[in-house]
């Protein structure tokens, strides 16, 4: 392919940037099933704040919500989301749906290529299957599979499509070079070929599993520092002086990838007869960090019912990202010990909290009275508060729980309590 025609579907954090960045290079459409996000794309909003209004606008990007939009397409690239369901399995659905509205349209020699985070052996075991359902055609001889994993952080403006390695498989060394030529026009880090499509995806799914695990150990950490009386950011500042310490911090861990991804090896791992003990272990830990939170925070409050303020429900920082956020289980927590709990984010969309989690955010909170403020994410308007912002926010003897340290080294009001990790 000298000069492939390309579809990127799922318009997400994901998607949306790599779509933008590849139609600076090829004829590219931009498939998402949401009508709606399609209608803001083209007017020149992007919800997510991963691409700029210029760059949006500017793009040749030809925006679609009918899968017939794809069908001129060589290469198609699946970037939709896989979750996990209640029981923390994998939930293939999105990736199964991509698949049949990608099958309903390829023509022979079609390459798709997959891009969200999947256990080894999907693309080949499971997506191929769908899509040979879905167009009668057969996989690795009319069309072909391949597996480049994302590598997004929402809100990172270092770490952009542009900016990373991509890793590139395909079913034949054929296809492997065609995405290296796709993704290498893209990005400038360079392009890394794995030995496999297995290969890769087993890569993406234990990178995250990887910073799990660790932020798991310092959560465990936090906690025996909790009952010792100690700061546990004072005990990381003082271990990071060794050069060799890795540099994580403690906290509510969730996300669309780090909160699910450890399922997604662990269902893996479970189907082939091994018990995956640490990967495991780290998510229960770190899923238990919203009750363990709540708990020092009530106790800190002596168990009596209280006006709580939580700032911040998004899963990270400066993002309006609610996916997975493990804030909710801290609200749950709260009011699940009889408190009454408020909460405010400076970037989330309160339809969206409203419709995925039943949470109604207030738009304001400067009317003050409340017995405990609780710094959930460390959002940038929150990070700016000084000393005045607490004295307008707290009754005397309030409680500032700073769950991320941003608020440690604050001189407080006179007769302001402090509670930290």
């Amino acid at each position: 392919m000298s000069h492939p025609r390309i579809a990127v579907i799922g318009l997400g954090y994901v998607g949306l940037p790599l779509a933008v960045a590849i139609a600076r290079h090829f004829p590219t459409t931009g498939f998402d099933i949401h009508p709606g996000r399609i209608a803001e794309l083209a007017s020149g909003i992007d919800r997510t704040g991963e691409v700029e209004a210029t760059a949006l606008k500017s793009s040749t990007l030809r925006l679609a919500s009918q899968p017939a939009a794809m069908k001129d397409s060589d290469v198609f690239i699946v970037t939709v989301p896989t979750p996990v369901d209640m029981a923390n399995k994998p939930d293939l659905g999105p990736l199964l749906k991509a698949c049949r509205s990608v099958g309903s349209v390829m023509a022979e020699g079609a390459i798709v290529v997959f891009e969200s985070t999947v256990y080894p052996g999907v693309t080949e075991q499971v997506c191929g299957p769908e899509l040979e359902r879905a167009s009668g055609l057969v996989a690795g001889r009319d069309f072909f599979l391949g597996y480049s994993p994302e590598r997004m952080n929402p809100g990172d403006r270092e770490h952009t499509v542009e900016r990373i390695v991509k890793v590139v498989a395909g079913q034949t060394r054929q296809v492997t070079d065609t995405l290296a030529a796709i993704y290498g026009s893209v990005t400038g880090a360079g392009i890394y070929r794995a030995a496999s499509i297995q290969v890769a995806e087993a890569a993406k799914v234990i990178e995250n599993a990887q910073r799990d695990i660790n932020i798991a150990f310092i959560n465990e950490v936090t906690m025996i520092c909790q009952r010792l009386g100690l700061s546990v950011h004072d005990v990381l500042d003082t271990a990071g002086t060794k050069w060799n310490f890795l540099p994580f911090k403690p906290g509510l861990v969730g996300g669309h990838c780090i909160g699910v991804d450890p399922y997604y090896l662990a269902e893996c791992a479970q189907a082939l007869g091994h018990h995956p003990e640490i990967v495991l272990a780290g998510r229960r830990i770190n899923d238990g960090m919203g009750e363990f939170i709540a708990d020092r925070i009530d106790q800190a409050l002596g168990g009596s019912r209280s006006s709580i303020l939580v700032l911040g429900l998004t899963f990270k920082e400066n993002v309006p990202d609610l996916r997975n956020t493990k804030v909710v289980d801290l609200i749950n927590q709260l009011r699940h010990r009889g408190h009454q709990v408020q909460v405010h984010d400076a970037f989330a969309d309160a339809d969206e909290a409203r419709l995925a989690y039943g949470l109604s955010l207030v738009p304001r909170f400067d009317d003050g009275g409340y017995d405990c403020v609780v710094g959930a994410v460390s959002h940038r308007p929150y990070v700016e508060f000084t000393a005045a912002t607490f004295t307008s926010l707290l009754r005397p003897g309030g409680l500032v729980a700073d769950v991320k340290g941003m608020w440690r080294h604050l001189a407080l009001p006179d007769g302001l309590r402090l509670w930290e990790l």
